[in-house]
């Protein structure tokens, strides 16, 4: 069980409760959006099979609560066989909608499935890349004890504008400081982020 600061102990009563409350949100929060946004879905998904050879959906290994690996789910918008690697404007490897689908934040809806199925949370730490796993400090490792999430501390403060080391130190500084209302707040702040679209560099 999730413990917010480093004590002795077990969790409370209490977190116990809003962890359960957490999931709960989570599983109703994922099933009614993939159900709203089912149009959306199926139409970003053709629109990617005819603009480019390839299925729809991206699959990429990445860490989960406590280290568990999955695969997280994407919008394609990188050609088939691209080598990996960060992604710049105007690369060669994106597909002509995937600039499109990472400016506006897109290409994360399928997240919604892996949310359903227990593997991340709506808000969460960002799920690192498995390598990243031995280079975490024994600090950096408290943000594998709650499930990943679509957005997060991270995301509503820089984004991908921020270093790596910085975004570790915000994914740590949520799971230290987690509580529902901290969820509800960055819910609040991400959505004027991805309006805004502050802290897009195209990155991963």
């Amino acid at each position: 069980m999730i413990r917010r600061k480093p004590r002795s102990g077990g969790a409370t009563r209490d977190e116990a409760v809003e962890l359960t409350i957490k999931r709960l949100f989570d599983v109703v929060g994922g099933l009614v959006g993939v159900v709203v946004l089912c149009p959306v879905l199926v139409c970003l998904a053709v629109i990617v099979r005819l603009e480019s050879s390839g299925p729809a959906l991206f699959r990429q290994e990445r860490l989960g609560q406590k280290g568990n690996v999955f695969r997280i789910f994407k919008f394609r918008t990188m050609v088939v066989g691209a080598r990996d690697g960060a992604v710049v404007p105007g690369d060669a490897r994106l597909t002509r909608i995937g600039p499109f689908l990472r400016r506006w934040s897109l290409d994360e809806l399928p997240q919604l499935l892996n949310v359903v199925r227990g593997e991340m949370s709506i808000v969460g730490p960002r799920p690192d890349r498995t390598f990243r796993l031995e280079e975490y400090t024994e600090h950096e490792r408290r943000r594998l004890l709650m499930r990943p999430g679509i957005t997060g501390l991270a995301q509503v403060n820089g984004r991908n504008s921020l270093g790596w080391e910085k975004r570790n130190a915000y994914d740590v500084e949520y799971v230290e400081r987690w509580s529902l209302w901290l969820d509800f707040m960055i819910l609040v702040k991400t959505v004027f982020v991805v309006l805004g679209r502050r802290g897009i560099d195209l990155d991963t």
